[in-house]
């Protein structure tokens, strides 16, 4: 009986989330964008590529919010990034987000971008982590194949949106603070990205969930930034 109660009790969850959700339209990785070099360190690298969980692969979503298109939203607590479209759709992104001690939020520019880079460690993550002051570019770099340096006011921030050699972790809050995507998701915003694009970082508990109508907050004018 016991049994038959939990079995009911998981498919009412099941229904009353469906009945939620937003309409999701999943999107295939087009390799065909991708250039002969990534081709050629992708095929090389040597961690697992651990398929993503089906509600942080990339997906083109209905998307309310007032940001103008081609603006990004990280949505921390909710493991999600978007790319703003026209027509009140947005391309959303599996993510992996910082600690709470180690997250970042606020409004920033997309100030330097750089395809396959080189890691250069805080004094902070060299410490804690015990790894070296550099390490070069590859296939297994823990920078991943992109990445997009946030700056605010002018300097850099440290905080990055890059790849990432641990896919497994997307849908996460493992990192030093960086946004993580997988490598095939950070090259498609990279692609669409281009240098000064307003990036916000919700701050906690002012994301939207899937399962929640309305979002925390309804950005305004994005030209003073």
């Amino acid at each position: 009986m016991s049994s038959l109660k939990v079995t009911f009790g998981i498919l009412a969850a099941g229904l009353m989330l469906s009945g939620c959700m937003q309409a999701t339209t999943y999107e295939a990785t087009n390799t065909a964008a991708f250039k002969p070099h990534d081709k050629e360190l992708l095929a090389k690298t040597t961690y697992v590529k651990t398929p993503v969980a089906e509600p942080f692969r990339r997906a083109i979503v209905e998307y309310h919010r007032k940001e103008a298109p081609g603006s990004i939203v990280v949505d921390s607590d909710n493991h999600y990034l978007y790319y703003v479209m026209n027509d009140g759709k947005a391309i959303r992104y599996g993510i992996t987000v910082g600690e709470e001690a180690m997250a970042w939020s606020g409004i920033a520019k997309v100030g330097s971008m750089t395809e396959w880079p080189a890691w250069h460690p805080t004094p902070g993550e060299i410490s804690r982590l015990g790894v070296p002051s550099f390490v070069a570019p590859g296939p297994d770099n823990p920078m991943g194949s992109r990445a997009m340096y946030l700056y605010s006011g002018g300097k850099d921030t440290l905080f990055r949106i890059h790849g990432t050699n641990q896919p497994e972790y997307i849908g996460s809050s493992i990192s030093s603070g960086c946004i993580r995507m997988t490598n095939e998701d950070v090259i498609d915003l990279y692609n669409r990205v281009k240098l000064g694009t307003i990036v916000v970082v919700l701050e906690p508990k002012h994301g939207d969930s899937p399962y929640k109508p309305q979002m925390a907050l309804q950005g305004g004018s994005m030209a003073t930034y």
